[in-house]
């Protein structure tokens, strides 16, 4: 069981919640050895939201989600936006989202945590410069 500080992306959300997913067995499989509350942001939720749009009440199971602190955002974009800036202008040509940009830095603020993700980006993006973020992505 990996025992650190998990910040969540919305991808993993949206597969969870939605049984018709590509992803959600494997997500539902990473759950189980991986420590809850996940740590996120508000740009996530807002992502999420839109990601579960479709579904019959996927907007109030992403925000159950938070209301249940399977999800707790720890991260106030207020007091980040120039290292959000610069991130968003380092990985431009990528391009990185505002979500992804605020998982970037969240992963540097907190110590020992991994990023549990989707997005293939994050195998690109990189921390504190240059450092490789911990993630659990699938193979």
């Amino acid at each position: 069981m990996i025992n650190r500080p998990i910040i969540a992306d919305a991808g993993i959300v949206a597969a969870y919640l939605n049984k018709k997913d590509q992803w959600h067995e494997w997500t539902l499989l990473q759950l189980r050895s991986l420590p809850t509350p996940f740590l996120t942001c508000e740009a996530v939720i807002t992502e999420a939201c839109f990601l579960m749009q479709s579904k019959p009440d996927g907007k109030d199971d992403v925000l159950r989600m938070l209301a249940d602190e399977v999800l707790q955002i720890k991260f106030s974009l207020a007091d980040e936006v120039l290292q959000i800036k610069a991130l968003m202008k380092k990985y431009k040509d990528v391009p990185m989202s505002l979500a992804d940009a605020c998982l970037v830095r969240m992963s540097e603020l907190i110590d020992n945590s991994s990023v549990f993700t989707l997005d293939s980006d994050f195998l690109i993006y990189r921390k504190n410069g240059r450092q490789k973020i911990d993630l659990v992505i699938p193979d």
